[in-house]
């Protein structure tokens, strides 16, 4: 970090960015930080497209891991979810050197593949938190804000108020995390809060994905499960007839996981930072 100044690098892991989405967040750090403390880099790749994704899997790749062994950077900040973090994961865990293991990576979505990756090698300044392209949504400005605001000030108020000084959490989306159950990335969540947040998915899928998550014999050693927020739920005919949280606590209670209530995050400009593992400064 240069005297006072927090360089961010941003990089697009899954899908591209408008060029608009970077001209709208670097002219919100600039009017947040005057003085210069917040300098973002947007790497050229978040704006490439190739299919769905920002570009070929060998370019995302390739810009991923320019950003996270550059020694300039004092983080890597990813730029939106959409799809494509876990087909970089195999690739890049080689191509880290020691100065990767200095920096702060923060997203959530599909770059909870990465997060999650990242924490089994033992990486330790991993966060849940705000990306660049919440900017987009309604009072998205202080989503990005809030992110900002723990990149460059680590200050208590951008994080999830229930946080422990004393017992370490994590935070994924539901479907992320399920779908690194079994491979070689899942991170061992023992005895960590695990929070767990979803969009956009039927209250059956969200049953399902929890049957899958608290039936696996490593999540059954965590602390407990607080469930975020379960945004934008299509309806489900015939009606479902449970909430989200009355399946959250019916699977925790059939697999003897503690329960531990709801979490203040979510696919939303709500959503609050989560460090992973011990909060540090």
């Amino acid at each position: 970090m240069a005297e006072g100044r927090t360089r961010i690098g941003i990089v697009a892991p899954g899908s591209a960015i408008d060029r608009d989405v970077a001209e709208r967040v670097t002219a919100l750090a600039g009017r947040l930080y005057p003085d210069g403390r917040a300098e973002l880099v947007f790497h050229p790749q978040c704006f490439e497209t190739s299919g769905h994704f920002a570009g070929r899997d060998e370019m995302r790749l390739g810009a991923l891991a320019q950003l996270a062994n550059d020694d300039s950077l004092d983080a890597v900040w990813f730029a939106r979810g959409g799809y494509g973090a876990c087909r970089l994961v195999e690739g890049l865990l080689p191509l880290l050197g020691e100065g990767a293991r200095r920096k702060t990576y923060m997203g959530y979505s599909d770059a909870g593949s990465l997060l999650g990756a990242l924490y089994g090698r033992g990486f330790a300044r991993l966060a849940h938190g705000p990306m660049p392209v919440d900017i987009i949504r309604v009072g998205g400005e202080a989503a990005v804000a809030r992110a900002l605001a723990f990149l460059v000030e680590r200050r208590p108020e951008a994080l999830e108020p229930s946080l422990s000084l004393e017992v370490p959490s994590a935070a994924f989306n539901l479907t992320i995390l399920c779908h690194l159950l079994g491979t070689p990335w899942q991170p061992d969540l023992s005895d960590h809060v695990l929070m767990v947040e979803e969009v956009s998915e039927y209250m059956y899928r969200i049953d399902r994905d929890l049957f899958q998550l608290t039936g696996n014999p490593a999540l059954r050693r965590v602390a407990g499960l607080k469930l975020g927020r379960c945004s934008d739920i299509p309806a489900n005919r015939p009606d479902f007839g449970q909430s989200e949280e009355e399946v959250a606590r019916s699977w925790c209670g059939r697999t003897g996981i503690a329960y531990l209530g709801r979490a203040d995050i979510g696919h939303d400009v709500g959503n609050k930072v989560v460090p992973f593992g011990l909060w540090r400064v």
